[in-house]
């Protein structure tokens, strides 16, 4: 008789990967975005939620520079992938471009949290987002799936969205067309 265990650990992991737990919703993989080039940025996008470590993830925090802010869940196995993908362009690219972390998970979820960030050693700050921004409301309206990506100009302006898994080298590629965007002189 064979052991099962080639067979049952996979599928252990697609029924821990799929469990339930939130309100996010989990959006299918999608393709590469399209470097195109960035649409006008749209209003300020103001914001401020508490850190697992205590500080604060808010508009001001993040000023000055490119911010990319993951938008994930514990139970998806996407999530996973997305937060090591931030987790890379944070090490190549700090401190030219801030990198952060909100997990659409209610609070009661913490620990859950606190374990996904531990075992994926994740460097940048990580927050839970509050009822409304759970819900696809709030300063990131629309935006309740998981994984998905925000960019933010210097400004705090969202320049570019994404839902769906966006690879590490996706989101350099959509940095540098928004860096040579905000080069060019406006007209």
């Amino acid at each position: 008789m064979k052991p099962l265990a080639p067979v049952c650990t996979p599928l252990l992991l697609l029924a821990i990967g799929c469990g339930g737990g939130g309100d996010a919703v989990r959006e299918p993989a999608a393709g590469p975005p399209v470097a195109a080039a960035a649409p006008a940025p749209g209003p300020v996008r103001s914001f401020s939620y508490e850190t697992l470590d205590g500080r604060e993830l808010s508009t001001g925090s993040l000023s000055g520079r490119f911010s990319v802010i993951g938008f994930v869940a514990t139970y998806d196995v996407a999530s996973q992938a997305e937060a090591r993908f931030l987790a890379g362009l944070f090490r190549d690219h700090t401190p030219r471009v801030n990198a952060a972390l909100l997990v659409l998970e209610a609070s009661e979820n913490r620990p859950l949290v606190e374990a996904f960030v531990a075992t994926l050693k994740l460097p940048y700050p990580v927050a839970l987002a509050d009822a409304p921004t759970i819900a696809g409301e709030g300063p990131f309206a629309g935006l309740h799936h998981v994984p998905s990506v925000v960019v933010l100009d210097a400004g705090g302006r969202e320049v570019f969205r994404h839902v769906g898994l966006i690879t590490q080298e996706a989101l350099e590629e959509v940095l540098r067309g928004l860096e040579r965007a905000s080069a060019r002189p406006a007209r």
